[in-house]
């Protein structure tokens, strides 16, 4: 089974995250912040990031330079999760290195698809 981290300040969106990419096979772990995150990457790498666009700690393009450049860094798919479309904001994080954006609040459908730009689907 593939291994996800669901990084979101809100406990419930987390809960709710991990519930649904578990439908996709996909376990998951939680952190509330960027630092908690980066500790259990550091850890064990997941395969796929979920990654909060207001996450406390590091900016959301911070926390996908310093993942990248950490031992097995390039490993995860990173999906950010943002709740309104700021093309400049997402073009800054998706050149920071993540994979790809999704729109909360999420569900099925475009997590399936999402998750099949991914090649995790």
């Amino acid at each position: 089974m593939r291994r996800g981290l669901v990084i979101d300040d809100s406990r419930v969106i987390r809960k709710v995250a991990c519930r649904l990419l578990k439908e996709f096979d996909i376990s998951a772990d939680e952190a509330e912040d960027a630092e908690s995150a980066l500790a259990a990457c550091r850890l064990s790498m997941p395969d796929l990031i979920l990654l909060d666009g207001d996450a406390p700690g590091l900016n959301s393009s911070d926390f996908v330079r310093t993942l990248r450049k950490g031992h097995g860094g390039d490993k995860p798919r990173v999906l950010y999760c943002v709740t309104e479309i700021d093309v400049a904001h997402i073009g800054q994080v998706l050149h920071a290195g993540a994979n790809h954006y999704i729109l909360k609040p999420f569900d099925r459908i475009a997590m399936r698809q999402r998750l099949a730009d991914l090649d995790l689907a």
